[in-house]
C-alpha cells in the first residue's frame, strides 16, 4: 500500500511538472507573470481539491500542494521561459481550511458548430485541448450546435444529444475528472414581440442553474445540447446557439437578474462570481475573413474599431453569386456578432477565439521533438486556444510584415500564410488625425497649413502624460512643440490615450527638396499598465503601416532598448548606425542600401535632437 503522503506528494509533483513544462516552452517572462497573477488562486483551489480527492478527508499536516509564486519570476532562479527568463514553481503546505472551493472561477463558453462533421481524430484532439485548458485554470461549458436543416425536432434532439455524448466520451477517455452532459438549463420565455438588446433580452434565460454550477464546482466540463424548455409548458425545443451563449454569459456574469433577493442561494452567489474569460467558437469556417490582408483573415480583431468594417465586408455583394459562399459569409458574420455581443457584457480582459476544430486540436509534430500537446510556444504546431490563454495574444501578431508570417495548411489542404484563427477583443476606438481615409498623409506643400499638436482636437496634457509614462522621462514640451511645428504628418491615438504615435515629415540635412521629405515615427508610446496587454501596440502599429504610411516609414531606437526585439520583428530592415547608440528601422518595401531614399533615412535618424527635459541625448 502506498503511503498517503507519498501519493499526495507525487500528485503535487505531477502538477508542478505539467505547469513547468508549459511555462518554460510557451511564454515570455511578462506572459508568465500575467498568467500566474491571474490564475494562481484558481490553480491552488483546483490542485488542493484534486489532491484531496486522491487522499483521505484529513489532509496530512505536512502535505504540500502546487503553488505558483508570481513574485518569484524575477528571483533569478527557477524554470526558463521561452525568452530565456525564469519562472519559479514552489510548494507550500495547505490546511483543511484551504481545501474548500474558492473564488474566482474562470469559465470558457464554447460554441461547437456541426460537430457531427468532425472526424474522430480531430474530436480527440479537441477533447485533449479542453482538458488542458481546464488543467491550466479555464473550465469549459460547451454548447453543441448541430446542423438541423431539413430535420424535425425529434431528429434534431437525437443528433444533438448523440454529439454531446460523443464530446463527453472523448474528454472522459483522455483525463479525469472528465465531462458531463447536463440537461439544458435554458428557459424559453414567451416572446413579447418587442425588440430588445442582448443586455436585457429575456427571450432565453438560465432558469435552472443548479446542475450547471454543480458540474463546474466538481471541475467537470459541462456539455449542453442547444435546446431549452418553454416557460409555460416545459416543452423541449431547439434554441439558437448564439442566443444560448449570450444567456449563459449573462447568468455567469451576474447580469441576468436586476434584483437579487437577500436570501439568494449559495449556488447563485457562486454563479455571480464566475468570470467568463473566453468565448470560444469552433467552426469549420475558421476565423473572420479580411479584405486587403495578405493572411486573408483577421488575426486580431479590435471590435470597437473594426466591427463595422467586418460587417460591411461580409454583407457586400460577391462576384461569384454562389449560395454556399453567401451562406458561409452569413455564418462568419454571426460569429463576429456573437463575439461582439458577448464581449460587450464582459470585462475588457475577456476575449473571443474563432477557429476551426482542426486548429483547436493541433498538437506538435514528432519532428518538433516535443512530448506534450501543451507545448505551444511560438514555433510550429502551437495550439491557438492554449497559446491565447497563456499570452492573451494571437498565435501570430497581425503587425508582422507579410514575409514573416508562417505558411500553414488548412483543413482543405490549401496552403496560406498566417493563421486560421481570429482572436477578438472588445478593444478600443482608434482616432487618427488627419483621417487617412479622407485626407491621405502627404508631405506639406509650401504655403499649406498643417496639423499641430496644439489642435483643439488633441488633448495635449494627456498626450504628454502618455509619452512620459511610456518612456519614464519628462518631456520638454515647449522644445518639442517647436521641433514638430510645421512638419507634423499626423497623430494616432488608441482608446483614451492608452497608446499612440506621433509621425512627422523630416527633411534630410542640407536639402529643402519637398520630394525628399522622410516619413518618420517620432514617438511611439503605450501606457505602462497597457504594455503587453490588449494589443494596444499592435493596434497603433497596424494603423501606421496600413492606413497612414503604407509605402513605408522609418524610426530609430537606442541599440540596447529592450523593445528592439519587437521592432526587429515588425520592420523590413535595420541598420546599426556607426559611432552612435542608435539602430535605424524601416518598413519600406524593397529599400536598397544604395538608394537615395535609404541615405535620406539614415541622415534623418542621425540628425534629430531629442526633446527631453533632462537634456540628455539618450533614448528617444
Amino acid at each position: 500500500m502506498i503511503p498517503r503522503q507519498t501519493t499526495y506528494t507525487k500528485a503535487a509533483a505531477g502538477w508542478n511538472d505539467f505547469l513547468v513544462t508549459v511555462l518554460e516552452t510557451s511564454v515570455t517572462k511578462r506572459d508568465a507573470k500575467a498568467y500566474m497573477n491571474k490564475f494562481v488562486p484558481f490553480l491552488e483551489r483546483k490542485s488542493t481539491t484534486s489532491f484531496k480527492q486522491r487522499t483521505t478527508p484529513q489532509t496530512p499536516s505536512n502535505g504540500c500542494s502546487a503553488v505558483l509564486d508570481p513574485s518569484a519570476i524575477l528571483a533569478g532562479s527557477g524554470v526558463k521561459t521561452s525568452d530565456g527568463e525564469v519562472a519559479v514553481v514552489e510548494t507550500s503546505p495547505k490546511s483543511e481550511q484551504d481545501l474548500k472551493i474558492q473564488e474566482p472561477l474562470f469559465v470558457a463558453l464554447v460554441k461547437f458548430r456541426v460537430p457531427e462533421t468532425v472526424n474522430d481524430t480531430t474530436f480527440d484532439g479537441v477533447a485533449k485541448t479542453l482538458s488542458r485548458l481546464r488543467k491550466l485554470g479555464l473550465v469549459s461549458v460547451v454548447v453543441v450546435d448541430c446542423d438541423g436543416d431539413g430535420q424535425d425536432e425529434i431528429t434534431q434532439r437525437q443528433t444533438a444529444t448523440a454529439q454531446a455524448r460523443r464530446i463527453a466520451t472523448a474528454i472522459d477517455n483522455y483525463d479525469a475528472p472528465g465531462a458531463r452532459v447536463i440537461d439544458s438549463p435554458i428557459t424559453i420565455a414567451k416572446r413579447d414581440g418587442l425588440s430588445t438588446s442582448h443586455f436585457t433580452s429575456q427571450d432565453l434565460f438560465i432558469g435552472n442553474p443548479s446542475e450547471l454550477m454543480t458540474v463546474l464546482q466538481d471541475d467537470l466540463i459541462a456539455i449542453i445540447p442547444s435546446f431549452g424548455y418553454t416557460a409555460d409548458t416545459c416543452v423541449r425545443k431547439p434554441v439558437n446557439v448564439n442566443d444560448a451563449i449570450i444567456a449563459l454569459t449573462r447568468q455567469l456574469s451576474g447580469l441576468q437578474f436586476v434584483q437579487v433577493p437577500e436570501d439568494e442561494s449559495p449556488i447563485t452567489k457562486i454563479l455571480r462570481s464566475a468570470e467568463v474569460y473566453r468565448i470560444i467558437i469552433l467552426d469549420p469556417l475558421g476565423g473572420i475573413p479580411a479584405r486587403n490582408r495578405a493572411t486573408g483573415r483577421h488575426l486580431f480583431l479590435n471590435l470597437e474599431q473594426q466591427f463595422q468594417e467586418v460587417q460591411a465586408d461580409l454583407e457586400a455583394p460577391t462576384d461569384s453569386g454562389l449560395l454556399s459562399e453567401s451562406t458561409d459569409r452569413a455564418r462568419h458574420l454571426e460569429n463576429a456578432k456573437l463575439a461582439r455581443d458577448a464581449l460587450s457584457l464582459l470585462p475588457p480582459t475577456s476575449s473571443a477565439i474563432i477557429t476551426t476544430p482542426q486548429e483547436a486540436a493541433k498538437e506538435r509534430k514528432p519532428e518538433d521533438n516535443v512530448m506534450d500537446l501543451a507545448l505551444v510556444g511560438t514555433r510550429r504546431g502551437q495550439n491557438p486556444l492554449i497559446h491565447s490563454l497563456l499570452t492573451d495574444k494571437p498565435v501570430q501578431s497581425p503587425s508582422l510584415p507579410t514575409e514573416r508570417f508562417t505558411p500553414i495548411t488548412s483543413s482543405t489542404g490549401m496552403c496560406q500564410i498566417g493563421s486560421l484563427t481570429t482572436l477578438a477583443k472588445r478593444g478600443m476606438p482608434l482616432t487618427i488625425f488627419p483621417d487617412p481615409k479622407t485626407t491621405p498623409w502627404k508631405p506639406p506643400q509650401p504655403g499649406q497649413s498643417s496639423l499641430n499638436l496644439t489642435d483643439p482636437r488633441i488633448d495635449l496634457p494627456r498626450l504628454v502624460n502618455l509619452i512620459e509614462d511610456s518612456f519614464g522621462r519628462k518631456l520638454d514640451v515647449e522644445d518639442y512643440l517647436k521641433r514638430v511645428h510645421g512638419n507634423l504628418a499626423g497623430i494616432i491615438i488608441a482608446g483614451e490615450y492608452e497608446g499612440g504615435a506621433i509621425l512627422t515629415w523630416e527633411s534630410p540635412p542640407g536639402t529643402t527638396d519637398p520630394s525628399r521629405r522622410v516619413p518618420y515615427l517620432d514617438k511611439f508610446a503605450v501606457l505602462r499598465k497597457s504594455q503587453g496587454a490588449g494589443g494596444v501596440a499592435d493596434i497603433v502599429f497596424n494603423a501606421m503601416v496600413r492606413d497612414c504610411f503604407p509605402d513605408g516609414v522609418c524610426w530609430r531606437s537606442r541599440k540596447d532598448n529592450p523593445v528592439n526585439k519587437w521592432y526587429f520583428e515588425r520592420s523590413r530592415g535595420t541598420l546599426k548606425l556607426k559611432d552612435m547608440n542608435w539602430t535605424m528601422f524601416w518598413t519600406t518595401p524593397n529599400l536598397a542600401l544604395h538608394d537615395q531614399r535609404f541615405h535620406d533615412y539614415e541622415a534623418v535618424c542621425r540628425g534629430i535632437e531629442p526633446s527631453w527635459a533632462d537634456k540628455k541625448h539618450i533614448v528617444d
